[in-house]
Formats: C-alpha cells, structure tokens, sequence
C-alpha cells in the first residue's frame, strides 16, 4: 500500500502566486471595508485599513468588529496562501487597545502548525507599534486545490 503523495505547497505558492492573490482580491467584504493586501508569503500575509468614520462604535473607537474583520483577512489570506482551500474552525480575539479614527491598523497573520488537514496561526494587529489585538485561529485545510496542480498529485 503506497502513501498519498501531497504537492510540495511552497512550490505550488512560488509557481501560482498571481492566481491565488487574484483569489484573495475577490473577497468583496474586505474590499468593502477599504482593507489592503500588502504582503502574502507561505503561510503569513499582512493587511491594513484606516478606520472611518462608518467604523467607529458609539463611544467614537474602532469597532471591533472592524479590528476582527481585519484580522480574519489576514488569516483568511495566510491559511490559503498554497493555493489549499482553508476555512476557519475557530478563533479567539483579545482586544488591548482602542484604535480611533484616522489610525492606519496592520494585521499580520503567522503560521504557527501545518499539516494536511489543519493549521494554526497567530494574528496580531497593531496602530504604530501598539498591539490593538492579538487572534490565534485555527484552519481547516479541505481536500480542493483551487490552483492548477500538477497530475501526479491529483
């Protein structure tokens, strides 16, 4: 009995990075909230937005909402960036600063564990080197590709 062979995903990230940064621009509610891609490696991916005024809750701070929406971006992004369909389990936010109007959040999202079917990772968010929030998130990695893999790993 021969051992299921899996394709060498940091190749598949390197010879397909285009495709799945294309992917990755479709999320309309990301684009809707003004968020920006500004760097997707192998398993890590980093994102900003300026919070608005539409962002703000009723005591005139980033909602929270906003700040997780940021975060999940980026955790969305790092978990697929193989070109795996991925999908969140579960995820746990700590929120540690208030970020107002005006402030430029980056979210940068690090892969921690991988393996064929999960993988976890550690999210932080910042506002000029202050920590915002801080997420850990847990992936789960489905069977489908949506990159072209090569036959042999079909």
């Amino acid at each position: 009995m021969s051992r299921k062979q899996y394709p060498d995903e940091r190749e598949l990230h390197r010879k397909h990075y285009d495709e799945i940064c294309a992917k990755l621009a479709q999320d309309t509610f990301g684009q809707f909230l003004g968020i920006k891609l500004i760097e997707l490696g192998e398993g890590t991916a980093t994102a900003e937005l300026v919070v608005g005024d539409h962002m703000l809750n009723a005591h005139g701070t980033a909602h929270g909402a906003v700040i997780f929406s940021l975060a999940d971006f980026v955790f969305a992004a790092a978990c697929n960036s193989y070109g795996k369909t991925s999908v969140a389990l579960s995820m746990n936010i700590g929120f540690l600063a208030a970020a107002l109007k005006g402030n430029r959040l980056v979210a940068t999202a690090t892969e921690e564990k991988r393996n064929n079917r999960t993988a976890w990772y550690r999210i932080r968010v910042e506002s000029d080197g202050e920590l915002v929030a801080t997420l850990d998130a847990l992936a789960y990695r489905k069977n489908e590709y949506f990159v072209s893999l090569p036959e042999e790993a079909e």
